[in-house]
């Protein structure tokens, strides 16, 4: 393995014999200077180019010769340079936004045929434009909620925290902020994400294809890069909604070189309702907020400083004294450096933390205090070496430090205090990776990497050696080791095979195929229907080995009519080794021997996704359609059978429009249809004494559907005069959102639940007993926000 490692590295170097010169340079935005990620830098002479990096840098190595360079990107005004290249030259382009007319409105910022041409695959991107334009729940756009329209994403309910990627659960996911993993991406419980739009400059989410830089996780990676802040001039936006609202602000601090943006959002249905309900007036609360702030600075014109930090909490509290609360913490440091025109380098430092408390009782002698924390510290040197218009060689390394705090627990009675917490837990987890990306001719193009992970829990602490028992049921501790200080109580490392290929059938269609192979070492603890701010994260351990993903997948990729519309239909399927599963009963939180009630399960998912885009005219949008199973086979559970999952759903139907009234006007409108969830109901029951006692005959596991899910939402926008009065432009800009929320009125079933009449029941007579629906939403929504930006 050593030795492909190695063959990965040094193939490609074999095609530099040849002496060439290389054109580079930054592509960046001229109304605010933000680096435009993934803009086309073409070489017409030779059809071929390539496209920028998150920090807008390009690189592309020619022999000498006369060139004709065009700078694309879409909404952007093209650029032409031409140039005689005898010598390494660097040439930094602003593009500027093109004055569209209405029938040339566009839904995406990709070149226009990059989905057909580039190798990647199974990734899913939505321009932070079209997320602005989408109907949302209450008026306020969400990047989690905008994402779950695209083929291949669900959720499994309304006020579900996080987001199912392919089958996989929201634990299997790697949510990033600016290279930073977010731990809980959800407000509210789940109906906002922590993600404000007015500082998120790009997002991706790979499902699939996933390169070597990404590990960690098994389902899907969502990459969120920041906006730097406008470095030309100070600008302000926001909004003001019905449930929050929200400012940022971006200014330059040195013209051109240095910049910042703060941007905070700010709940308030607590203060509005404070003055007509008691328990508000005398400590409950029920509020968000966060804060996300971003600087930057160029000292040369090879180097390049980034500092940016989120912080954001919510609030659940019932009085003064009782409630529970979780808020997100990241702050990441990062360097880009340009060794040469090739090397690109970029050096990361951050820090994230995760925390949620819980506290019961109003009574100081008789109450119950629970905390808990996740954090992780991590140094990530990456480097990207084009070594010429055909290949680009990524490769790098990263440590983490995790701190895990599951339980800080103490319950207090009658004044006596009892300390019921869980000791702390440490671990490293490191990786190498190397990664090409290849153009071996005009029609096949493959990328190909490896990466090797390790991973060491340490003391100290207590490593529990466990016993055999029936599968299902609780294993036996049979000994307890103390591990001391910094020894390692259990460790784990494996390869992570990563490919993909593209073949050109030709200009506007293209067939892919990608195969990886992901190592997951911590673990999200959730036995509730949908993932809560409680749940815990663990480390694998002796007893808790790594879960292991595979993936493959492929497609076939076409566009018509002239780029207008994108058409897809992938398919793919994933099998998970050591999958979490809960014997009955299990005792989740606050629980030393957490592993004693975990159960190792086999995997598989697979499906068919379908995706038609339109991109451009009045009238755009697309509609995406999943056809998909998601399945679990754990010894001890349904009899040692495959079952469907809860995230499970055969059918999942996404129709997204939007059109162009006017040059003010605009509508947008959302359906989905998602094939009911499954759950497990009971099969049988017990007469005792007049309580019913439910039963499950079979012991079976996900045994009924919930009815299916269908919703309409629609949005209008109005958007204020662009020129005043006396005819001259309008500098500052505002409109005015109105949205309708569950059109219809469609109670949609979250849950179901069994209850018994509280009536006496007569001696043989059966107890009453119903079933109860549980709908988030039952009736529409309706909504309006005022956005502003000047």
């Amino acid at each position: 393995m050593k030795k492909l490692l190695l063959l990965l590295a040094v193939i490609p170097l074999f095609l530099t014999a040849q002496e060439k010169y290389t054109i580079n340079g930054y592509v960046k935005d001229a109304a605010n200077g933000e680096a435009l990620i993934g803009a086309t830098v073409l070489i017409k002479e030779l059809g071929t180019g390539n496209i920028t990096n998150v920090y807008g840098f390009y690189s592309i190595t020619l022999p000498a010769g006369d060139y004709t360079v065009e700078y694309r990107y879409i909404g952007f005004v093209t650029q032409t340079r031409t140039l005689s290249l005898s010598e390494n030259t660097r040439i930094d382009i602003e593009l500027s936004e093109e004055e569209t007319q209405l029938q040339e409105v566009v839904v995406t910022a990709r070149p226009e045929d990059e989905n057909v041409t580039s190798t990647e695959m199974s990734v899913a991107e939505i321009d932070i434009q079209t997320v602005r334009k989408m109907p949302a729940i209450l008026g306020e756009v969400d990047i989690i909620k905008s994402l779950q329209l695209l083929p291949g994403v669900s959720t499994v309910g309304e006020g579900a925290s996080g987001f199912n990627v392919r089958g996989g659960s929201v634990g299997q996911n790697l949510i990033l902020l600016d290279e930073a993993p977010v731990y809980n991406s959800s407000h509210l419980l789940g109906f906002f994400s922590v993600f404000n739009p007015d500082a998120v400059k790009d997002l991706k989410l790979y499902k699939g294809a996933i390169p070597a830089q990404y590990g960690g996780r098994l389902a899907s990676i969502l990459d969120i890069r920041m906006k730097e802040g406008n470095n030309k001039e100070a600008e302000v936006n926001g909004g003001i909604g019905t449930i929050f609202s929200r400012l940022a602000i971006e200014a330059p601090i040195v013209r051109e070189k240095s910049s910042f943006i703060i941007a905070g959002r700010r709940s308030y249905a607590d203060i509005l309702a404070r003055p007509f309900v008691q328990e508000l007036r005398d400590g409950a609360a029920l509020n968000f907020y966060d804060l996300t702030l971003k600087t930057n600075y160029q000292f040369s014109d090879k180097d390049q400083i980034f500092l940016s930090g989120y912080f954001g909490k919510d609030n659940f509290m019932f009085d003064a004294d009782q409630g529970f609360s979780w808020g997100n913490r990241t702050t990441t440091f990062r360097w880009n450096h340009l060794f040469n025109d090739r090397l690109f380098s970029n050096f990361t430092v951050f820090f994230s933390d995760y925390e949620y408390e819980l506290a019961f009782g109003d009574n100081p002698r008789d109450r119950f205090e629970w905390n808990s924390d996740i954090n992780t510290l991590t140094f990530k040197p990456s480097f990207t070496y084009f070594i010429d218009q055909r290949n680009e060689l990524t490769f790098g390394g990263e440590i983490f430090k995790y701190g895990f705090e599951p339980a800080r627990a103490r319950g207090i009675s009658d004044g006596d205090v009892i300390d019921i917490s869980v000791p702390d837990k440490q671990a490293i987890e490191s990786a190498v990776y190397i990664n090409n990306d290849q153009k071996l001719n005009d029609k096949l193009s493959v990328q190909y990497g490896l990466r090797f992970s390790y991973f060491n829990l340490l003391g100290d602490g207590n490593k529990f050696i466990l016993g055999d028992t029936i599968p299902g049921r609780r294993r036996p501790i049979e000994d307890v080791i103390e591990v001391d200080k910094g020894q390692s109580i259990a460790s784990h490392h494996g390869w992570e095979p990563r490919l993909s290929f593209r073949y050109q059938l030709n200009k506007t269609t293209s067939v892919k195929a990608s195969y990886n192979r992901m190592l997951q070492y911590i673990h999200l603890i959730s036995n509730t229907t949908a993932a809560n701010p409680l749940d815990v994260w663990t480390p694998s351990s002796n007893n808790l080995k790594p879960q292991i993903g595979q993936q493959w997948a492929m497609g076939l990729f076409k566009n018509l009519r002239n780029n207008d519309y994108e058409t897809s239909v992938e398919l793919y399927y994933r099998k998970t080794d050591r999958q979490l599963e809960y014997i009955n009963g299990a005792d989740l939180l606050i629980n030393e021997a957490l592993e004693s009630d975990l159960l190792a399960g086999e995997g598989r998912a697979y499906g068919m996704e379908l995706y038609v885009k339109k991109n451009s005219g009045r009238l755009n949008g697309w509609v995406s359609y999943t056809l998909g199973r998601t399945e679990l086979q754990t010894e001890g559970i349904n009899r040692g059978d495959w079952y469907p999952t809860r995230f499970d759903q055969t059918h999942n139907l996404k129709i997204t429009g939007f059109y162009e009234l006017n040059e003010r006007w605009s509508l947008s409108s959302t359906f989905s249809y998602i094939s009911g969830a499954p759950t497990t109901f009971p099969t049988s029951r017990y007469e005792v004494q007049g309580i019913t006692i439910p039963h499950n005959a079979n012991d079976s596991r996900n045994n009924v559907r919930l009815p299916d899910y269908h919703r309409l939402d629609f949005s209008a926008t109005r958007k204020g005069r662009a020129v005043r009065r006396d005819g001259t432009p309008r500098k500052n800009r505002d409109e005015l959102v109105f949205t309708i929320y569950n059109i219809y009125n469609r109670a949609n079933p979250f849950s179901i639940y069994f209850w018994q009449g509280e009536d006496r029941v007569d001696p043989g007579a059966l107890a009453d007993t119903r079933a109860t629906q549980v709908s988030i939403f039952a009736s529409f929504i309706p909504s309006i926000t005022y956005n502003f930006k000047f």
